[in-house]
């Protein structure tokens, strides 16, 4: 179920932004059972027992889907990647653009494939794999 606070901030953006945030939670919610979601450091974000696994926020060039472990995916649209850990993104501007088949294949390879989020500070910024 996604958290009243999300469809909140989803309302607030702009009419092209909210469609393509609407589509994002939905998929996002439907591809991560036993998913925790809220509004996390200002953004919707998705959990797997505590552990951020994916979340979007409105940026100056589109709307961004960020998976925290998305670098090692190994995805070739995940192509917008942090540079201190092991997260990777991808920008959409237009609800055309997004691809189901993409977003929900990342999914299941957040579930399978996890840095450990959760405890970064507890480890002063060490970042270890879960799966």
């Amino acid at each position: 179920m996604i958290n009243p606070d999300i469809f909140d901030y989803n309302e607030r953006q702009s009419d092209s932004d909210k469609e393509i945030c609407m589509i994002l939670s939905q998929l996002i919610d439907s591809g991560l059972n036993d998913s925790e979601n809220k509004i996390w450091h200002a953004h919707p974000v998705w959990f797997l027992e505590e552990n951020p696994i994916v979340g979007y926020s409105k940026q100056k060039k589109g709307i961004r889907l960020m998976f925290w472990s998305g670098r090692s995916f190994n995805e070739e649209q995940l192509n917008v990647e942090g540079g201190k850990f092991q997260d990777a993104s991808v920008f959409y501007n237009h609800v055309n653009e997004i691809n189901e088949t993409d977003i929900l294949r990342w999914l299941k390879k957040s579930v399978e494939i996890q840095w450990d989020y959760k405890n970064i500070v507890k480890r002063k910024g060490e970042l270890i794999k879960l799966k």
